[in-house]
């Protein structure tokens, strides 16, 4: 196994900065801009939470297509467990080409499409999505049979709040 390299860190202080911290990437080097006032110690410290923090995003964002495909075969067995063959997608990626919508799905290739929009967004919000789209292969529309269907999943109040608060704040008109 390699061991992953520490990235060359470039701090920049700034008098003006008071509180926050920020890292980005640029090139091959990590900015992080941190208020002049730090000690060497609190810049060390913070230096190494925002590795970690890029680390993460990082992370995130590599979301496979083979990993929301196995994670689809968990939601279909915790929520459609009754619904297997029938919930079974055909197909399951993410695409860069959705500006209106989280997910879709097409019943009649079992094809779904979950927006690269969501792959920094917690876990249990990516989870609330793709269960939307498997349910779509149950009941292809949005009625009262289909909504209980969603309405299994645990979080999905949470969920719809947390993604209308992002298209509220991002301007993004989204279809039902």
């Amino acid at each position: 196994m390699a061991a992953t390299r520490k990235p060359v860190v470039e701090v920049r202080r700034s008098q003006r900065r008071r509180r926050t911290v920020s890292a980005y990437r640029d090139g091959e080097r990590v900015v992080v801009l941190i208020p002049d006032q730090f000690s060497r110690a609190e810049e060390t410290e913070w230096v190494d939470k925002m590795l970690a923090r890029l680390a993460a995003r990082e992370q995130r964002l590599s979301r496979s297509d083979a990993e929301l495909q196995a994670r689809s075969q968990r939601l279909i067995g915790q929520y459609l467990a009754e619904f297997a063959r029938t919930a079974q997608p055909a197909s399951v990626r993410w695409v860069t080409n959705q500006t209106g919508r989280w997910g879709s799905c097409t019943p009649a290739d079992r094809s779904i499409r979950i927006s690269h929009r969501i792959q920094e967004m917690p876990d249990w919000v990516i989870d609330y999505v793709l269960l939307h789209e498997l349910a779509h292969l149950v009941v292809p529309n949005h009625n009262a049979r289909f909504w209980a269907l969603v309405g299994r999943y645990p979080k999905t109040e949470r969920a719809r709040g947390y993604l209308e608060g992002v298209a509220a704040t991002t301007g993004v008109v989204l279809a039902d």
